[in-house]
């Protein structure tokens, strides 16, 4: 008997194109990243983002999909990081191991951090853990090696930090 399974079957699946907030916060590490190397001022780079990136159809060959981003999720993200920039700044280097200067941080892992502690700081809306894992992600997709480990154990860190009670047991809580 003929087997009618289509050969493409055991190919391993594409990975999943970030969408809603995931992409969101992938344009937000870029543009921050951006904000960061050139100087260029937030408001204008959230505007080129909205022009030319986000919502494109197609980003071309081996570019992220950043056409259903959460725009509105993504500018609060920029801006707020900018405009809290030292609060976030300060936060980060706090919890960086002795000696280490922000500046010692890759650029693009920096501005994934930038990112991940202002959501942590304004965004209580979505759950810490949910934060970390996203911009852990983010992490993989733009670094091998120890980098996304570093990501995920600083981000860990300042979600302890600033929101100690979503890490709390049952017995750290009062009446527990």
């Amino acid at each position: 008997m003929s087997s009618l399974a289509n050969p493409d079957d055991d190919a391993p699946a594409a990975a999943p194109r970030p969408v809603g907030r995931s992409a969101a916060r992938l344009a937000a590490v870029q543009a921050l990243f951006q904000i960061d190397s050139t100087g260029t001022d937030p408001q204008a780079a959230v505007q080129e983002f909205r022009t030319h990136r986000l919502g494109a159809a197609d980003t071309g060959e081996g570019q992220p999909d950043l056409g259903h981003a959460d725009k509105s999720f993504f500018a609060a993200i920029v801006l707020g990081a900018a405009l809290r920039a030292s609060e976030v700044d300060a936060l980060i280097v706090a919890t960086l191991p002795a000696q280490w200067s922000l500046r010692r941080i890759d650029p693009v892992l920096r501005a994934l951090l930038r990112a991940g502690c202002f959501e942590l700081l304004a965004r209580d809306d979505v759950p810490a853990r949910v934060s970390v894992d996203e911009y852990v992600s983010i992490a993989h997709a733009f670094f091998e090696g120890p980098n996304p480990g570093f990501a995920n154990a600083m981000l860990d860190a300042l979600a302890r930090r600033i929101r100690p009670d979503e890490f709390a047991t049952a017995d750290d809580k009062p009446g527990g």
